[in-house]
């Protein structure tokens, strides 16, 4: 797959579209977002929150509603969706958090690799309405979602809708570092 070895937990984790129905539970929730605690972030201030909904609940399906149609197709059958959130200043002085936004990117690269190292899986997703999330969720004007994401556990493609079928057919690729890496 790549020309360097990496670590499998970094080979492994992709963004699948096609999710079993096997519920994820709370403590692998729990322990997924643990991972994310864990990022690093300017000053420690952990600049991140995170609003969740287990399919079959309420809180799924304020989430869902969030999402536009180009995502609601598939993540329907996701075991979890989550908004990831930022917070604008720091706690500690009141000021800008100008890395806030770095920081929770951070946390949600932690949070797939500690899904994936117990076979959950996520996807990320830039395809929602903020407008619509910041009024679900209530939230101030310090707060603002940054993405939403889909957790579950690997389904079989062919369940799927076109085009996310062929989507989820298709191979995997990277960039060369030859691409985005300069030595100077």
């Amino acid at each position: 797959m790549s020309k360097y070895k990496i670590h499998p937990l970094l080979e492994k984790r992709w963004s699948p579209r096609a999710f079993s129905d096997k519920p994820v539970t709370e403590e692998d929730v729990n322990k997924i977002f643990t991972g994310a605690s864990w990022a690093a972030s300017a000053r420690n201030e952990q600049p991140w929150k995170y609003v969740y909904g287990l399919k079959g609940t309420p809180g799924f399906d304020r989430l869902w509603e969030c999402l536009l149609p180009g995502n609601q197709p598939w993540t329907k059958n996701a075991a979890v969706l989550f908004v990831a959130l930022q917070r604008h200043t720091f706690e500690s002085n009141g000021k800008t958090n100008k890395k806030a936004m770095h920081d929770v990117g951070l946390a949600n690269a932690q949070l797939l690799l500690q899904a994936v190292s117990v076979d959950i899986y996520g996807h990320l997703m830039a395809g929602y309405d903020a407008g619509k999330a910041k009024e679900t969720l209530r939230l101030n004007e310090d707060m603002s979602p940054v993405c939403m994401g889909a957790l579950g556990y690997l389904g079989d493609a062919n369940d799927l809708e076109e085009p996310f079928k062929s989507r989820e057919r298709e191979p995997r690729t990277r960039k060369p570092l030859e691409e985005f890496v300069t030595k100077l």
